[in-house]
């Protein structure tokens, strides 16, 4: 049954009066700290060295790898995604394609030694569901050429599907592949903001792959909402919310949606006109932030919740979260490895990219050379920082007792001036800092982008720019 939508934002009214103004004085762009540095930070002039280093002490630790593969191509073009996509009706290119991923995988199976463990897999595009059960199988077949994909149940495969692109009978074959968790991009069942988007998937559609997915061995099932879209209202969005609280999903995601066309050619086509005010999208994310915890849901942090029993939540709660490229991850002590175009890669002490250009990113792998076109090494003070703005993002807090004893620092010298701005945060009801400590409230868990750029010296250095960044709230 669909909640009574006044019934509950009037119950909010109290709560969402309190920190409303304060969420106006914010009213900034910041980073979503994926990683730190940030990909902005990434150099052109990158080099290999690096590169090789961080593998050579994968190899030596044997640390198993996080495998992460991108699979640009879509059937049609959604208007709001910045992802890197190739939208195409010759699916012939993915046959070219793969050919290209696998010389990029034996190339780090040289690097790294036959046989390194994968415990994660992780497809993710684009539309990985646009390949043809053929070429999935290939796929496949050849990460487990060139990889130690472990089998033992227990191992996490996870992949993204568009529930209007994709039949149950495709999850038959993801499921008979191996994969055990599914993501499900829904966004929103309205039709007229899925008219004004380009993006269509109906209620029954989702269902049907629900049901199939939960009968052919899915162990986790998430659900991508995104609010903020064109259209949409805060009555209009509760009957989505609701269709997919009916449908029990083990995590959501409930995205902001980040208005850059001069960034993203394809947001040109949204008119701007049509897009819910700040107010409107604060009431809207208030609204489900509620409904959700009011029916089992865990806020993780930012845009995630999980139910209570899920890996998400044990990880917050036993203090081994962790965020990656790929959102909240749990934390287990694993490298990231990302294959394909535009890719992302995070070992050791080094982020590096591959080449956001398929034509570049292919041509490289014909001369046998490694796709990578910027990355980043990091000092130490990255690193000691990276360690900070990872305890704010997913646990909401600082120890710094224990960042004095894993860094050997005075936190109270070393941060000064942070922590004289905190102080500052701390008056206006967003922290509290005592000696051993740095806790966000709860309007300061709502925007700890906020509280986490503090400590990004890199951020301070070239100013935030709205244009590269989308709003902290």
């Amino acid at each position: 049954m669909m909640a009574d939508t006044s019934t509950q934002v009037c119950e909010l009214n109290q709560a969402t009066h309190n920190w409303r103004d304060l969420v106006g004085r914010y009213d900034l762009s910041g980073p979503r700290y994926t990683s730190y540095p940030t990909a902005l930070q990434f150099r052109d002039d990158f080099s290999i060295a690096p590169l090789l280093n961080a593998l050579v002490q994968n190899q030596r630790q044997q640390k198993a790898l996080s495998l992460y593969i991108h699979l640009p191509f879509c059937q049609s073009l959604c208007y709001y995604c910045g992802c890197n996509k190739v939208v195409t009706q010759n699916r012939q290119r993915v046959d070219v394609y793969l050919k290209h991923v696998e010389r990029e995988m034996a190339l780090y199976r040289e690097l790294l030694g036959a046989g390194r463990e994968v415990r994660q897999l992780h497809w993710g595009g684009g539309t990985p569901t646009y390949l043809s059960h053929t070429q999935m199988q290939r796929l496949m077949d050849i990460t487990r050429q060139n990889f130690n994909v472990i089998e033992d149940g227990l191992s996490e495969r996870a992949v993204e599907v568009h529930p209007g692109q994709t039949s149950p009978e495709t999850l038959d074959v993801l499921s008979r592949l191996g994969f055990n968790r599914l993501s499900i991009g829904v966004q929103d069942f309205n039709p007229q903001v899925q008219a004004a988007v380009n993006r269509y998937n109906s209620e029954a559609e989702v269902r049907a792959l629900v049901a199939r997915a939960r009968s052919g061995g899915f162990q986790s099932i998430n659900m991508d909402l995104i609010y903020g879209l064109p259209h949409q209202t805060l009555a209009t969005f509760a009957q989505t919310l609701d269709s997919v609280i009916e449908l029990r999903p083990n995590r959501l995601s409930l995205f902001s949606y980040a208005h850059m066309p001069a960034k993203i050619k394809s947001q040109r086509l949204i008119h701007s006109v049509d897009l819910p005010a700040a107010e409107a999208k604060l009431q809207i994310f208030s609204f489900a932030m509620e409904r959700l915890k009011a029916v089992g849901y865990v806020h993780i942090g930012m845009d995630h919740f999980a139910l209570a029993d899920d890996d998400l939540v044990r990880a917050q709660r036993e203090g081994r979260l962790q965020r990656n490229f790929q959102g909240y991850a749990t934390g287990r002590d694993y490298d990231l490895l990302g294959l394909g175009v535009s890719s992302i890669s995070s070992v050791g002490k080094a982020y590096w990219q591959n080449s956001k250009s398929i034509k570049e990113y292919q041509q490289a792998l014909s001369d046998w050379t490694l796709p990578v076109e910027r990355g980043v090494a990091l000092n130490r003070d990255d690193e000691i920082r990276r360690w900070i703005i990872n305890e704010l993002m997913c646990h909401y807090r600082l120890n710094l007792q224990a960042l004095a004893k894993r860094f050997a620092i005075a936190p109270g010298e070393y941060f000064s001036a942070e922590l004289d701005e905190l102080r500052a945060l701390q008056s206006q009801g967003l922290v509290t800092l005592s000696d051993s400590h740095v806790v966000a409230t709860e309007v300061g868990k709502l925007l700890i982008r906020r509280l986490a750029m503090v400590f990004d010296v890199y951020l301070k250095r070239d100013k935030p720019d709205a244009h590269r960044y989308s709003k902290v709230i």
